[in-house]
């Protein structure tokens, strides 16, 4: 994962409110959704990750949490900077730990991701964490933070948008529709651009790796950041549930040694479904006698015999999804569509 540029489009459709299954965290803890949203909610702005070094980023995304009816907070150490990281691990910790403890505080956004996420897992207070439970969202580096957090108390999280996204409508009303209005989704790739007057889709193309349908819990985000907690009491689970990746700027080679990497610790092993994302800038450049990106995701992927698809409009694009870790989704490998089962929110 490197440096990301956000891109893109998004589609979303209304879907069923059947229940699903319940997922168990790595730790055994129930499963736990964060009460809905407000207008008039305080809406914590953190920074987890990379340092903001621009004044100006913070006072967008304060302007965005307003125009969204939220009432900002900035943690403290929001324009803190330690080298390329918003202080030091502590002092970042510190700061999600204290938003998580102020019952004033309805949802955590970050204003970035970048990296950093992964170096506070160890230090933050899970007991206060799942006693207040309530929104965080981000994508990217954010993964990290998603995936600790619902491993160790059991907690929805959302992999969406972070503070300096673009925040167009057709990002904003499926993200109140899931976060404020509570309703559950159907995930399905938009037509982009000029695609909306062809005959055949450019953008956003599908590629079904093995037909089927599956039901599980969602997990997933960034493949680089995963890999970089394989082993890790912060990486939940994996069994049953419909596991999707995404990332940027990465060859080949090193997306198939990280998708080796996580079969080799067998977090591949009984997933119930697989959807790969978008991997933009992830082409072989000059290399000569590269594998596809299509070749390396059946090479490791088709093996499994579970409904799998790559292709979703998930990662560094936009509008983003707003996807509920932890909840439970049926996907289609045929249709590429990732459907809802329940609220994420309560």
């Amino acid at each position: 994962m490197r440096r990301r540029q956000l891109l893109g489009g998004l589609g979303m459709a209304t879907a069923g409110v059947a229940l699903g299954q319940r997922a168990v965290p790595a730790q055994g803890h129930p499963i736990l959704k964060p009460p809905r949203l407000r207008e008039g909610d305080v809406v914590g702005i953190v920074s987890p990750a990379g340092a903001t070094f621009e004044r100006d980023r913070l006072d967008l995304v304060i302007d965005a949490v307003k125009a969204l009816g939220f009432v900002p907070e900035v943690a403290p150490h929001a324009l803190a900077r330690y080298g390329y990281l918003a202080g030091t691990d502590t002092e970042r910790a510190a700061d999600l730990n204290a938003m998580f403890a102020d019952s004033a505080v309805k949802a955590l956004l970050p204003i970035r991701g970048d990296w950093g996420s992964a170096r506070i897992l160890p230090y933050l207070d899970y007991d206060t964490i799942r006693a207040n439970p309530k929104v965080l969202i981000g994508f990217s580096d954010i993964s990290a933070l998603l995936l600790g957090i619902y491993a160790q108390t059991g907690l929805v999280t959302f992999h969406g948008p972070h503070g300096i996204t673009s925040w167009r409508p057709e990002q904003v009303e499926p993200l109140r529709r899931i976060l404020i209005n509570g309703e559950a989704l159907t995930y399905r790739n938009p037509l982009l651009g000029a695609d909306q007057d062809r005959l055949m889709r450019d953008q956003g193309r599908l590629q079904t790796i093995t037909p089927g349908q599956a039901t599980g819990p969602l997990l997933g985000g960034n493949l680089s950041v995963i890999a970089g907690i394989v082993g890790s009491p912060y990486l939940p689970d994996t069994t049953g549930a419909i596991l999707f990746l995404e990332d940027v700027g990465e060859s080949p080679y090193r997306i198939d040694r990280m998708l080796t990497q996580l079969k080799l610790a067998g977090v591949l092993n009984g997933l119930a479904g697989f959807v790969f994302g978008q991997c933009q800038a992830c082409g072989p450049g000059q290399s000569y006698g590269s594998l596809t990106l299509e070749e390396i995701l059946r090479d490791h992927i088709q093996p499994l015999g579970i409904p799998a698809y790559g292709g979703a409009w998930i990662g560094h694009v936009e509008p983003l999804w707003t996807l509920p870790i932890g909840g439970t989704l049926t996907m289609d490998a045929i249709a590429g569509t990732l459907q809802m089962q329940s609220p994420a929110v309560v």
